[in-house]
């Protein structure tokens, strides 16, 4: 009995279990999960990336045209998600517009991460020879190949190297980003030109300021991919939604849900303040407007 006992190590029992019931033998088992640890090794994503077609995009961002950001959070709450994609109100908008609220807007994520740097800045070069380098380092390793997704109802979610003085977005790509379709640009960290951005009227929600350019100090890590921005977990096709009281990410699968329970709040407001409106003499304006 000892000898037997002894014989059923785990190993064993493996191999009595392959050659019973016809599966892999323990050799090839092993070889399986050294695939897995090589695989691992190399680097593993663990949260799909959905798709969604235009079409889809179009009808959710329907849904939820005209809401605000308040409304989307007594959704949430609706739902079952409190707490749940609030982004921090450091998060702000870089300009206002408080008479048409053209700084409002909803959108579909795409993201893309940058991470600082470990390379080498630039020293000891010409100008021309620094002209090179820095125009490598753009097309090379800190580049905007998430360009190619920017679509009709797009919101672009940056998630970039919080502690650099880098300005990732500039006065003249969120302008072409905006030309491509993006409705509004969120990141954790900074921008530059910003008086050219308020003049441009791009909505823009940011952290702070950043005076300097990408070469020396970030890259390009991914496009696509969930990211945090905020505190907050975004994850591709998610709805974005911005205006003066921050941001929130509302998760797609509960998209619907969250928007009918916002609709029925932002109505329920409105007629409210409707009311008192006539009862203080105040004209109406489009903020209580059927």
């Amino acid at each position: 009995m000892r000898i037997l006992q002894r014989s059923l190590r785990p190993g064993f029992c493996l191999i009595i279990f392959c050659l019973l019931f016809g599966v892999p033998g323990s050799n090839q088992v092993l070889d399986e999960n050294a695939k897995t640890t090589e695989a691992l090794r190399r680097g593993m994503n663990f949260i799909p990336t959905p798709v969604y077609s235009e079409a889809e995009d179009q009808r959710i961002l329907e849904m939820f045209k005209g809401l605000r950001v308040a409304d989307v959070c007594d959704g949430m709450d609706a739902v079952g998600l409190k707490n749940i994609g609030l982004m921090d109100p450091e998060i702000h908008p870089l300009w206002r517009d408080t008479e048409r609220f053209t700084h409002r807007f909803v959108g579909v994520a795409v993201t893309a991460r940058y991470v600082p740097t470990q390379r080498p800045p630039a020293s000891g070069m010409t100008t021309d020879a620094y002209d090179r380098w820095a125009g490598d380092w753009y097309e090379k390793i800190s580049g905007e190949v998430f360009t190619r997704l920017i679509r009709k109802g797009t919101a672009l979610v940056i998630e970039d190297a919080a502690e650099a003085d880098v300005g990732s977005i500039g006065s003249y790509n969120i302008l072409e980003w905006k030309r491509l379709g993006c409705v509004g640009v969120v990141t954790s960290a900074t921008a530059r030109d910003t008086d050219e951005i308020i003049v441009e009227r791009v909505p823009l929600y940011f952290k702070k300021p950043g005076r300097g350019i990408r070469p020396g100090r970030n890259e390009l890590e991914s496009v696509n991919r969930p990211v945090v921005c905020g505190g907050v977990l975004v994850i591709p096709g998610d709805i974005i939604m911005a205006d003066g009281d921050g941001v929130i990410v509302v998760p797609r699968a509960k998209a619907e849900e969250v928007a009918k329970y916002a609709r029925k709040i932002l109505e329920e407001d409105k007629a409210g303040r409707r009311e008192l409106y006539k009862k203080v003499g105040l004209k109406e304006d489009q903020t209580v407007k059927k």
